[in-house]
């Protein structure tokens, strides 16, 4: 018989941005073989705020229905949706757990569990976004009580476009920002862009942590699943 991993280990429920074809694909890259991904899409494709904010709009009939396959939690999977404002990954949290009846989790809840972990205050902070996407992460960060010490954005609209960024343009745009900055931590955040793969290199590069967003939730959770079994090559948060 061949043999298939059918996620008796833990299986999670993933929200993902509807145009995102990124996200998924690093997950699975990042967890476990054992822990099985169910997914299901909510509406957003560009970054307007109307758009970002229009994602919650079937939120709980999309977490209702994953939790008919009975996941061990549930992710929302968005980090410019989850970061719009300091108070709503709690609400995202408690409206799909109304929904389903299982745990819940955010984007945002991994990036701060992240910098929590790493001992971060100073952030090195690269996006695809658009301009107001972006400063809308520094005031949340700042909001948390870590400070963006530097950091760049390319005016990226919508998911698709992000998907076709080359690893090398993200490679590059770190490395230009990160020149002349004294930081704790680089994150290279946006869960639509093709960042996992860099990780590793540029914390040798940098000589300091790197995170993303696909990283942090991955990370955070098997935490929150409490699955011990980490997948090799992807930085020092998964080391730690």
């Amino acid at each position: 018989m061949t043999p298939i991993a059918y996620g008796d280990t833990a299986r999670l429920g993933v929200l993902v941005p509807s145009g995102n074809s990124v996200a998924e694909i690093e997950l699975r890259a990042m967890l476990p073989a054992e822990v099985a991904m169910l997914t299901t899409r909510l509406a957003l494709r560009g970054s307007s705020e109307p758009e970002l904010l229009a994602m919650l709009t079937d939120l709980d009939k999309a977490a209702e229905l994953v939790g008919h396959a009975e996941p061990d939690a549930i992710a929302f999977h968005c980090t410019a949706v989850s970061t719009y404002a300091p108070h709503l990954a709690g609400e995202i949290r408690g409206r799909i757990t109304a929904a389903s009846g299982k745990p819940a989790l955010a984007t945002a809840d991994g990036i701060l569990a992240a910098l929590k972990l790493l001992e971060t205050r100073r952030v090195l902070l690269v996006t695809p976004y658009v301009q107001p996407v972006h400063e809308r992460e520094i005031g949340y960060l700042q909001a948390q009580g870590v400070a963006v010490v530097g950091g760049s954005y390319l005016g990226v609209d919508t998911n698709t476009e992000m998907a076709r960024i080359p690893p090398a343009t993200i490679a590059d745009q770190v490395r230009a920002a990160a020149k002349g900055v004294d930081a704790d931590l680089c994150f290279i955040s946006c869960t639509a862009i093709r960042s996992a793969g860099l990780i590793a290199d540029l914390e040798s590069e940098l000589r300091m942590p790197v995170i993303t967003s696909n990283q942090v939730m991955a990370w955070h959770a098997l935490a929150t699943m409490k699955v011990g079994a980490r997948v090799p090559g992807f930085g020092q948060l998964f080391a730690r």
